[in-house]
């Protein structure tokens, strides 16, 4: 079992950014050459500070995000705006926002690249780009971590997310076999993962506690609940008419917590992963 790939969400919801090497951190991944960015660090809100993304909003899926030495550039795939060059600062307004059940402070970047994300979605809300501080702790669940205020980041809730590959292919079979005709084929970036591991066996991820990748060690601490964005094409921001994968995938991975793809991970180590890199089970 290795790596095959790795993928990192500076924005929350926008496209991802396929990486060789990953710096492992308490609140998730870090690009390894450019050190300045983590996994989710910033998230866009409402007038309210509530956060938002694909399930309001699947056309954040268009907005893909590049990083170079200390800054974002941002840009639309399906809109004739211009690109947006951010560098982010530590030093503006603190605002108050809520992502789930947690409420925590945040660093408002300022009215350009709000506005511009107000013209690149052709929303008729107001919208603000924030950025985690590290001056404000946002806990994991307690009844998941491994020690007392362990951070992460603006993720739904935990710093890491694995997917199998078997499991994808599992998936995809079904499909096929529901849509003969269609044969439709998902990829596994409708799941948003950070790290994907190729295995021979679907679901085999469900059994494990604990695992090693290359030198750095994790505690699989629960089952990712899946949602309508899984329907949303993560280059187009359209969403499936007929509602899959997610409606296939509901008829053999729905529990009473929800319809279940991947693994959330809490990492035990600090360090660097890479494709490539061995999966033990521990």
């Amino acid at each position: 079992m290795k790596v095959t790939e790795i993928f990192i969400y500076p924005i929350k919801s926008c496209q991802g950014i396929s990486l060789t090497h990953a710096r492992i951190t308490p609140k998730g991944l870090k690009n390894f050459y450019e050190t300045a960015f983590y996994d989710r660090q910033f998230m866009l809100v409402d007038e309210k500070g509530k956060f938002l993304t694909q399930r309001q909003y699947p056309q954040l899926a268009t907005i893909q995000v590049e990083i170079s030495e200390e800054k974002l550039y941002l840009r639309c795939e399906n809109n004739n705006i211009s690109d947006f060059e951010l560098t982010p600062s530590i030093g503006k307004e603190l605002v108050n926002v809520n992502v789930w059940r947690d409420y925590t402070i945040a660093i408002d970047q300022g009215e350009e690249v709000a506005k511009w994300f107000k013209e690149a979605l052709k929303i008729d809300i107001s919208c603000r780009l924030v950025q985690q501080s590290d001056d404000y702790i946002r806990s994991i669940n307690p009844n998941y971590s491994i020690k007392e205020n362990q951070p992460v980041s603006f993720a739904d809730g935990f710093p890491f997310l694995l997917t199998n590959t078997a499991s994808l292919e599992e998936l995809n079979q079904r499909l096929t076999n529901k849509y003969p005709e269609e044969k439709p084929h998902f990829f596994m970036n409708c799941f948003r993962p950070n790290i994907v591991v190729n295995t021979e066996f679907p679901f085999i991820e469900d059994t494990w506690k604990k695992i090693q990748i290359g030198e750095i060690k994790f505690d699989v601490v629960k089952p990712c609940s899946r949602c309508i964005v899984t329907t949303t094409d993560q280059k187009t921001g359209t969403i499936n008419p007929l509602k899959e994968p997610l409606l296939t995938l509901s008829t053999f991975r729905n529990t009473s917590d929800g319809i279940m793809f991947g693994q959330n991970l809490i990492a035990v180590d600090e360090g660097i992963i890479k494709i490539g890199d061995k999966l033990t089970i521990k």
